[in-house]
């Protein structure tokens, strides 16, 4: 079965955006693995990997992908005004706005996601690591906070699962 034949135009790009800026939906499910094995004994990869693809398939989420890795982009080129260029460039913990855009992906699936993100946010296990590495001349700011959204609202849609055949939940 051809994947993309479901996906809108939007939902594409959002996915060959996450890829062009090196995460893989495989990097977000070890995240919600790191989030969601305690709590489930026989959580498999596959399971993390199916809810991490199912929060993808989201416009809020996919909106929230495109805009801060647009922002990310830009700020990389140099081309914001300051003082918004060095604000972003520096990830500025004042800021706030890069959490603001986290958890519009984060509500989707409930107040539980809000502990996981939070979580996540302080461990910074993974790929979470490598995204703010400021030393590698590129810029995170809002990725960092979406990718560990987006594993927050995954390990959300397990943890509203009350069964094996809940982990594949419709929405």
């Amino acid at each position: 079965m051809d994947k993309n034949t479901n996906q809108s135009e939007l939902e594409i790009k959002a996915r060959e955006w996450l890829t062009e800026r090196g995460v893989t939906l495989h990097d977000i499910a070890e995240l919600v693995y790191f989030l969601q094995s305690k709590y489930h004994d026989d959580l498999k990869m596959e399971d993390c990997l199916y809810n991490v693809d199912r929060v993808l398939t989201k416009r809020e989420v996919q909106n929230a992908i495109l805009t801060g890795i647009q922002l990310d982009k830009l700020a990389e080129k140099k081309m914001l005004e300051q003082p918004l260029q060095k604000t972003i460039d520096t990830d500025e913990s004042l800021y706030g706005i890069d959490e603001v855009i986290a958890f519009s992906i984060v509500n989707v699936y409930g107040s539980i996601g809000f502990t996981n993100y939070g979580y996540i946010d302080k461990e910074k296990p993974g790929i979470l690591e490598r995204l703010n590495d400021k030393s590698t001349g590129e810029c995170h700011t809002f990725l960092d906070d979406i990718v560990g959204a987006i594993a927050a609202a995954a390990s959300s849609r397990l943890a509203h699962a009350t069964g094996d055949n809940d982990l594949l939940l419709d929405d």
